[in-house]
């Protein structure tokens, strides 16, 4: 019995629900058959989908923490869609965070949807079912807002998956009023333009403070007796922090390169600016987390300490971004971990944020989790290390019994190159602070470089190897034998809203010939080297730094059958380029040729708290030091 069949989108023809059922729906309340086709569609996944798919249990919902409303008790109701795995979804921490600030007010329901691996897609079509959220199997389409965090811009075709599978129309302009208003947020809309087409609203910054004020705003509008694009176009009035791309109309120069798109109307407009979390310490962190139902990439208790970064990496675009720099208390943060543990037994905790170790008061901290974790055998995790003083006391911080490596970014091996991009840490550092930490128990180090920066030369590529070679036989002079090191070097991608937005990413057989390099330069078998992939970095530029006729291009190939592109064994590259080719999009224009400082960019209609002026003085100051090297 098909009881879900859409006008929208349908992939495949579907036979009528029969006459009995559409009887029986029409003696019964709304919301009696509201509920009573949830329950309808959930039998049918759980009966005839689920024994047929891969980990049925991400399909399934009912984890521990997560929140089931009475949708008729809700003045309204936003669905939030992470365009990848459960696994990977439910590893983000921003997703929890949104999920808890939602979720805590009585007059919204806030439920989750993620991106259904390929056999769970083939049969959600093969039975003409829609795509529905875990909490109350509620097909997408009923919801008012559904929102896309973007973390990773090649899960765009992912995008179209959800849209497609949750029965709401690709592009925006074909939505009625009773669609969903499809908003994103997350890093990747610093250029939203590729996918402009596909969404309604963009929201940049901090989404405690964005998204409860979207949703609000749209019940309002939607209730007004606006027309969609009315009642859209008033969020662009009334909120600085959104970018509504039927707004804006995209502008070319005379060779067809994309600048700034322009405001509907002639009128100049304001630039869009990121909403801001002030008071990071009262904000919601989420001390009961959705514990998920299956093995996920992290399975820990994760807490943002620190939002923003106190340095200026010129290539990093977390940084410009995140800021001002805000912190939470020791209190805070050792509370919520002490809520977050009971509430979910988690044994490891992770501290989050840009730079973990430049917290202020890091070393009362790890004391102070020391001391109540400890002896419950919970271990503290400190992802993102800086190479500094507190590097050379971690060891004496962190108990050594739970893990063996020491993760460290230097970014780039030779101190005159990090003096460039803005990396102020020096190999003298670097090594001091990896001695202590092989005397404090670690046993290797993973150190992760990048190739292609802006000026780079031989001596920069051949430095990598040096320094991790020099990294591997420094632990033998502490423990009597060479350590392990891994080189992972990634592919530098100019990002939007960095002061290499100007440059020119390098062409594909720089990269070629550099990795043969390092190949050709590594000695020892301590040391191994990890090049992330060339087409995946070329491909991520064009996406992060293309127009809005890319649009056009990630449709086809997703109709084409592209599907989870950020995973290695998933990609189909050819595909890609082909579709590229087909649609005749310009890449040497996107990537490979370098803009004017006067120039108008993509993404410029969007701003960073520093402003354009900003990036301008670094690019100028990465130039002059580049000359003088």
């Amino acid at each position: 019995m098909e009881l879900y069949v859409s006008a929208h989108a349908a992939p495949r023809p579907t036979r009528p629900a029969s006459l009995e059922t559409h009887k029986i729906f029409r003696q019964v309340p709304e919301l009696q058959r509201f509920f009573m086709l949830n329950e309808t569609l959930k039998d049918h996944v759980v009966r005839r989908l689920l024994p047929r798919v891969q980990t049925p249990g991400q399909y399934l919902g009912g984890e521990l923490h997560s929140v089931r409303k009475d949708h008729g008790a809700v003045r309204g109701k936003v669905c939030l869609a992470f365009p990848d795995t459960y696994a990977i979804g439910m590893s983000n921490h921003g997703m929890q965070v949104l999920y808890a600030v939602m979720n805590r007010r009585d007059d919204w329901a806030c439920e989750r949807a993620y991106a259904p691996w390929p056999d769970m897609e083939a049969l959600l079509r093969a039975e003409n079912l829609p795509l529905y959220s875990l909490e109350t199997f509620t097909p997408l389409f009923e919801f008012d807002v559904l929102g896309f965090t973007l973390q990773h811009d090649l899960c765009y075709s992912n995008v179209l998956t959800i849209l497609d599978l949750g029965r709401i129309p690709l592009s925006a302009e074909e939505r009625p009023l009773e669609m969903p208003l499809v908003i994103a947020g997350g890093p990747c809309v610093q250029n939203p333009e590729p996918m402009a087409r596909f969404i309604d609203v963009f929201v940049v910054g901090d989404g405690e403070e964005s998204l409860p004020a979207v949703c609000d705003a749209w019940l309002e509008l939607k209730q007004s007796g606006l027309s969609r694009a009315e009642a859209i176009k008033k969020l662009a009035d009334r909120l600085p922090f959104v970018y509504v791309p039927a707004c804006y109309r995209p502008q070319f120069d005379a060779d067809g390169r994309a600048g700034a798109p322009i405001a509907i109307g002639g009128e100049a407009s304001e630039p869009i600016r990121p909403a801001v979390v002030r008071d990071l310490d009262s904000a919601v962190l989420p001390i009961k987390p959705v514990v998920p139902n299956i093995e996920c990439v992290h399975d820990r208790i994760a807490i943002e300490i620190m939002r923003g970064c106190p340095w200026r990496c010129r290539f990093c675009q977390a940084t410009a971004i995140k800021r001002p720099l805000r912190f939470r208390t020791v209190n805070t943060i050792v509370e919520a971990a002490l809520q977050s543990y009971h509430n979910t037994g988690y044994n490891e905790i992770s501290l989050l944020s840009l730079s973990t170790s430049d917290y202020p008061h890091f070393a009362e901290l790890m004391q102070r989790l020391q001391a109540e974790f400890r002896p419950l055998g919970v271990s503290i995790g400190v992802p993102s290390l800086r190479v500094n003083e507190q590097l050379q006391a971690v060891g004496d911080l962190m108990n050594t019994d739970r893990h063996s490596g020491l993760t460290l970014a230097p970014e780039a091996a030779r101190d005159e190159m990090r003096q460039q991009i803005g990396k102020r840490i020096t190999n003298e550092d670097l090594l001091a602070g990896c001695r202590k930490a092989f005397e404090s128990g670690f046993q290797q180090v993973k150190l992760y470089f990048m190739c292609g920066l802006p000026g780079e030369k031989p001596a920069d590529l051949d430095g990598i190897i040096d320094l991790a070679e020099d990294i591997s036989r420094l632990g033998r002079s502490v423990h009597g034998r060479l350590v392990q090191v891994v080189a992972n070097v990634s592919n530098f991608v100019p990002k939007p809203h960095t002061p290499y937005q100007w440059n020119a990413m390098p062409p594909r057989e720089y990269f070629r010939e550099a990795r043969e390099r390092l190949y050709q330069r590594r000695r020892l078998r301590t040391v191994t080297l990890k090049c992330h992939d060339i087409d995946t970095s070329l491909l991520e530029a064009i996406f992060c730094r293309g127009d809005r006729r890319l649009g056009t291009a990630i449709e086809a190939a997703w109709r084409a059958g592209a599907r989870f592109d950020a995973w290695s064994d998933q990609i189909r590259k050819r595909l890609w380029w082909e579709t590229l080719r087909e649609q005749q999009v310009d890449v040497d224009a996107i990537i490979h040729r370098p803009y004017a400082m006067d120039e108008s960019l993509p993404w410029d209609p969007i701003t960073i708290r520093q402003g354009r002026g900003y990036l301008e003085r670094e690019q100028e100051r990465a130039a002059a030091l580049k000359c003088e090297g």
